[in-house]
């Protein structure tokens, strides 16, 4: 089957009416992108507590509507339009051929080669080297595939920290896919432990553990209290967004053992020092390193 685009600029502020319009008109989907897009008026849009935009358009916005290639185009143009007393906007179209969808999308996704000697690998490629630290992983619904600076600072910091705690014990706090408990656990960490609030993340880590022959248990937030207990961690690694790392902060710090190290993502780099006050109380924290505006916060506790 192919398709055809409908592709209309509008203003910001008739953007997310006229696209919900849209649908109601006929439209099988519909997407908003900067219509400066790729020039020096690009203008970036962040979700991140504290950067919410107040919406999630642009000043000049890009709504490009997918129909089915023999829809009447021009009438789910003008009754979206109509729906919200607005003029007919100029529009243009441009065909989506039929592809293999599978096929193109799995071509977006080259292994991954992290550190010195990780590679994240998906299931339809070989791993370039066979003598690295492999995780086959495939995109999906839980977050972590290497490909955000957040998780590959966590996977660095791992890789070169783990090896100099034997036997060690570690905790994943928002595990999403369980990418750092599985490179924990192909490190040589004796005990690795995953949480996180989405039961699909954790059913997606499970089976990636299985996949990658790594012994790594995987609990809800409310589980994993009834199970630890007070248990302590010589690693603790949370890879979230600054604000509930800071809410989070005595929960974390009381989980890491006497000596033993917390290493924070998902942070950005203006956003570190809010963070480190937010744990001073209990844990000297600093920036280990930096990537594309993302820090990694680290320290031990005395």
């Amino acid at each position: 089957m192919s398709w055809t685009e409908i592709v209309i600029e509008v203003a910001l502020s008739d953007a997310e009416t006229l696209s919900d319009a849209l649908m109601e008109a006929g439209a099988l989907s519909v997407s908003v992108e900067d219509a400066d897009l790729g020039t020096p008026d690009e203008q970036p849009l962040f979700g991140e507590p504290g950067m919410e935009p107040k919406e999630a358009a642009w000043q000049r916005s890009r709504v490009v509507v997918l129909a089915e290639v023999d829809a009447d185009h021009a009438a789910i143009v003008s009754n979206a339009a109509a729906a919200c007393g607005v003029a007919v906007p100029p529009y243009s179209l441009r065909p989506v051929a039929a592809q293999d969808w599978v096929r193109l999308t799995q071509s977006q996704f080259d292994p991954i080669h992290i550190g010195k000697n990780i590679w994240v690998v998906p299931s339809w490629h070989d791993a370039p080297d066979a003598n690295g630290l492999i995780l086959e992983l495939d995109p999906g619904l839980a977050f972590g595939t290497g490909s955000h600076p957040t998780t590959r600072l966590c996977m660095e910091w791992l890789e070169i920290n783990v090896p100099l705690q034997k036997p060690q014990t570690v905790l994943d706090y928002g595990c999403g896919s369980g990418i750092l408990a599985m490179v924990a656990k192909k490190l040589g960490a004796a005990t690795v432990i995953g949480v996180d609030i989405d039961p699909h993340a954790i059913d997606a880590a499970r089976y990636n553990s299985e996949r990658n022959h790594c012994e790594v248990a995987y609990y809800l937030p409310e589980d994993f209290s009834t199970k630890a207990g007070s248990q302590v961690y010589d690693i603790v690694v949370a890879n979230i967004l600054s604000g509930p790392l800071k809410l989070m902060a005595p929960m974390l710090c009381s989980r890491v053992a006497a000596g033993g190290s917390l290493t924070l993502s998902g942070v950005l780099a203006e956003q570190a020092s809010d963070v480190i006050a937010a744990y001073a109380q209990w844990l000297p924290l600093s920036v280990w390193a930096e990537q594309d505006g993302w820090v990694a916060l680290t320290g031990i506790l005395k």
